[in-house]
């Protein structure tokens, strides 16, 4: 039976950069905030969006992510309203997406904020991603074009790592990647044994 994996970090931790080594080799993975972005654009979505923080995250009738981003990364309640439009329709489409996949050994499902979502209820185990806050910090700048204290208002919305650590299966430090998927390997093989003895 297919066993599902977990697979979560923190903003920057590091954690799409291992989702697409497990890819390499073959593995199935489910990007949770890829699949979000995309439901994102879709009408439905769009007009539970508008309904709920108005025309002014738009730009030329266009959802304007950034100003969307300002909002809910500054106010939790408002980050609550926005995950109770996208984690349901991500559940959807996670489920139609697994009943296509049931072959596969193993499903990594990606996402950011497993834990806060709830998801990590449907997980046969989890695997957390860290890696320093500095590192964490530089990363996301450089990737995101954005500012120190709009990357550290991002890592406080979500759970610390200790909070994810203390809820995993397996916890991986993502700063030397060789390191990094020396780790997944032995991970990868420890939960094949894990299957052979069930």
């Amino acid at each position: 039976m297919t066993k599902i994996i977990g697979l979560t970090g923190g903003i920057g931790s590091g954690k799409t950069t291992i989702a697409n080594y497990l890819h390499s080799l073959g593995l199935q993975i489910y990007i949770a905030d890829e699949e979000a972005r995309k439901l994102m654009q879709t009408p439905e979505i769009l007009t539970y969006i508008k309904n709920t923080f108005g025309a002014t995250v738009f730009v030329n009738g266009k959802l304007a992510r950034e100003k969307l981003a300002k909002i809910v990364f500054n106010e939790p309640k408002q980050l609550k309203k926005l995950n109770s439009i996208i984690h349901p329709a991500v559940k959807t489409h996670f489920k139609e997406w697994l009943s296509q996949n049931t072959a596969a050994e193993f499903i990594f499902y990606e996402a950011a904020i497993l834990f806060e979502s709830g998801n990590y209820k449907n997980c046969d185990y989890i695997i957390t991603v860290t890696a320093p806050i500095e590192t964490r910090i530089a990363r996301v700048i450089a990737r995101d074009k954005t500012d120190r204290e709009e990357v550290l208002r991002r890592i406080n919305a979500q759970w610390t790592d200790e909070e994810r650590i203390a809820k995993s299966d397996f916890a991986i430090e993502n700063c030397d990647l060789k390191i990094a998927k020396d780790q997944i390997d032995e991970i990868l093989k420890i939960l094949r044994i894990k299957q052979k003895h069930r």
